[in-house]
């Protein structure tokens, strides 16, 4: 945690950042929606209600969590590489859901965007990063029960 201080790693975060809003945009045009992009706000050109993705919205702390759970459990080097990518892919797919969710709960009910950001995303977004390390230890020991029968 304390290296996503280092400036140029939070220059690499920033940048990816950045992405995701794009990306997030990409998804709301692929399903009909508008959205504008301005560096890391997303806003509504219909009502311009704007969601600012910060640090700590980005999915980055969680996955940073989920990478230290996967490498200090004790499975082999490709298992440990294999759910970390496919780990963090999942991670930020969710991610995805939570923005485009918080962007038009936004537009259509301030209070509800508030709850949902303060509080049920927040503790879902680290549930999910604990389902998904469950979800991967599991698959880890029936594979190493497997090899060890067979």
């Amino acid at each position: 945690m304390a290296l996503l201080q280092v400036p140029a790693v939070d220059a690499c975060v920033e940048r990816l950042t950045g992405v995701l809003v794009d990306v997030t945009a990409a998804v709301i045009h692929l399903f009909g929606g508008k959205a504008l992009v301005s560096g890391a706000t997303l806003s509504s050109p219909v009502n311009g209600f704007a969601v600012r993705v910060e640090n700590g919205c980005n999915a980055v702390n969680v996955s940073v969590l989920l990478w230290s759970a996967i490498l200090v459990y004790p499975a082999g080097w490709k298992d440990k590489v294999k759910g970390i990518v496919a780990g963090t892919l999942l991670l930020h797919s969710l991610n995805l859901v939570r923005i485009v969710s918080l962007y038009y709960l936004g537009q259509y009910n301030r209070s509800w965007f508030d709850f949902a950001h303060l509080y049920l995303w927040e503790g879902l977004i680290v549930v999910d990063t604990l389902a998904i390390f469950w979800g991967w230890a599991i698959l880890v020991r029936r594979s190493v029960r497997h090899a060890e029968a067979g």
